[in-house]
């Protein structure tokens, strides 16, 4: 079987605006996708939570509790939105995520949610509108104790024509075993769609994918959202630069950086990847992390006296 052929993304550091309900959305959307079809990529990634613009300021003042209400009841409408544009543009898509409340299509385990479950959900949308969801995880302190959101279903792989690849949303790509779930079961590349309001918080995704890419000899790739919305109880301040990162090691860039964006600005990154690089130095690396990842390690049978 002949190798995966190489993937050109567009990484969006999506914008935070005010727009004109899911019309508006959409309209942007497509204003992003033509772009990025224009510029010769494959697939379009944008940052966790974009979608929730459309609730940005309701009612009388900003109010999470009834901008997670406006977008639970728009999800399906905007997922229609974003299918749409997928087919439109003959572009494949990962438009962020949404919070939705309807339960998902049935897995080997079962349904993806229960009714009246908040999950954190990142649709990737195929160009015909074939739509395949990844749940997130972990919460964050903000999604469990403010939004309620539950934990979502275990890491998943999705094939594409360029082989199978992994989402890790935000958070998510802080925890090596849910990375390296998705790349034992033959993920080359992971997306990482992102939303933190803080340098701090951003740090610890970028951070934390490079360490991802290293230890696994993959491609991670990060889309953020970006900008100040003080009109947004949610997405009030957003902080980050799109970045793609692979191995730090022969063929590859010093610092495994592949490609970056200038941060907090309006972007959109295009980075080609290609996954013979990656059997190339999981064969010929200086290092072999990817195979050489240990086993589970038992805790400490005994303390040591100094």
């Amino acid at each position: 079987m002949s190798a995966p052929a190489p993937l050109t993304l567009a990484l969006g550091q999506y914008p935070i605006e005010r727009v004109a309900g899911i019309v508006g959305f959409a309209e942007k959307l497509d204003r992003l996708a033509t772009e990025a079809k224009a510029r010769g990529a494959d697939l379009l990634v944008l940052g966790e939570y974009a979608a929730v613009e459309i609730a940005g300021g309701a009612g009388d003042a900003p109010d999470v509790a009834a901008e997670l209400a406006i977008v639970t009841a728009a999800a399906p409408a905007l997922i229609e939105a974003m299918r749409a544009v997928a087919r439109r543009h003959h572009l494949w898509l990962l438009p962020g995520t949404l919070p939705m409340t309807e339960a998902g299509p049935m897995t080997e385990a079962g349904p993806m949610a229960e009714a009246g479950v908040v999950r954190n959900r990142a649709p990737l949308i195929a160009p015909d509108g074939r739509v395949a969801f990844q749940e997130k995880r972990v919460m964050t302190r903000f999604e469990a104790e403010a939004w309620h959101v539950s934990p979502g279903a275990a890491p998943a792989v999705f094939e594409t024509p360029w082989g199978l690849i992994g989402i890790a949303i935000c958070y998510d790509i802080e925890f090596p075993p849910l990375v390296r779930a998705q790349v034992e079961a033959g993920a080359w590349l992971i997306l990482c769609p992102s939303c933190t309001d803080t340098m701090a918080g951003f740090n610890r995704v970028r951070l934390s994918a490079r360490a991802r890419a290293l230890e696994n000899q993959c491609y991670v790739a990060i889309a953020p959202t970006v900008g100040l919305a003080p009109w947004s109880a949610t997405l009030d301040v957003n902080r980050g630069y799109a970045g793609a990162f692979g191995p730090v090691d022969r063929g590859f860039p010093e610092d495994g950086i592949l490609a970056r964006g200038a941060l907090d600005a309006p972007d959109m990154v295009l980075v080609r990847l290609d996954p013979a690089r990656l059997a190339a130095v999981r064969a010929e690396g200086g290092v072999r992390n990817h195979a050489d990842w240990p086993a589970p390690v038992p805790p400490p049978s005994r303390r040591r006296p100094l």
